[in-house]
């Protein structure tokens, strides 16, 4: 599962990353990502990519109310081309999601202790996610949302938890995103758990369990945390 994940960095760099035609001014950095926020998401329309915002947890265009999207914030990399709520986006409606660092919680005696996870080199990568469209019945409003989807863990990530988030690598980028692209075997072999030795976790303050603590402080490392 991925419930909280990091972005900070620079709108340029963003913009660089993902082959963007504008650069997005308004993104500030957020330490502390969850569920319900809005977010910036890269999608294929046309011939250019765009960064839009939208509503974290996929709410599907049939669905009555904003509800279910507490409940599919992510989408397992083993059914996400079966399940009900899923599988038209992801033939049709996939998206990267950018990021620099996610959060886990590891069970121990007493209370959960959270790990600040991401790429060795500290930069930017890409979640891969679905996109979706929702217009309620009642009000009009056009409500568009995402989810990240997961996979099982890596050997760095296993001993803090069993699932971690798909990181697509930038050479993949292009096929993930092609609306064209609908052969679920062809997208499929990218669901995979990120090379163990690019990953690194580190041991942070339980001040990220809160959702409202959103600054830099969070990523402190933690030696002595039991």
């Amino acid at each position: 599962m991925c419930g909280r994940y990091k972005l900070t960095t620079k709108p340029q760099v963003l913009a660089s990353h993902f082959a963007l035609d504008e650069v997005p001014l308004d993104i500030p950095p957020r330490f502390n990502v969850a569920p319900t926020q809005q977010m910036p998401v890269i999608r294929q329309l046309g011939e250019r990519r765009h960064l839009d915002m939208m509503r974290w947890g996929l709410v599907p265009s049939w669905a009555k109310d904003l509800k279910s999207g507490y409940r599919l914030i992510n989408a397992r990399a083993e059914t996400v081309d079966t399940k009900p709520a899923f599988r038209s986006a992801f033939r049709h409606r996939r998206c990267l999601v950018p990021a620099d660092g996610f959060y886990e919680w590891k069970k121990e005696d007493g209370p959960k202790q959270p790990y600040w996870i991401g790429l060795r080199d500290g930069k930017l990568f890409a979640f891969a996610g679905l996109w979706e469209r929702m217009v309620n019945r009642d009000t009009e409003e056009v409500v568009e949302s995402f989810t990240i989807i997961v996979t099982e863990a890596n050997q760095v990530v296993r001993p803090i938890h069993d699932r971690m988030p798909v990181i697509l690598p930038p050479a993949a980028y292009s096929q993930w995103l092609d609306p064209g692209e609908q052969h679920p075997q062809h997208l499929k072999k990218f669901l995979l758990p990120y090379p163990n030795d690019e990953i690194i976790a580190s041991a942070i303050s339980r001040e990220v369990n809160n959702p409202r603590n959103d600054y830099a402080e969070l990523l402190h490392p933690v030696k002595d945390y039991k």
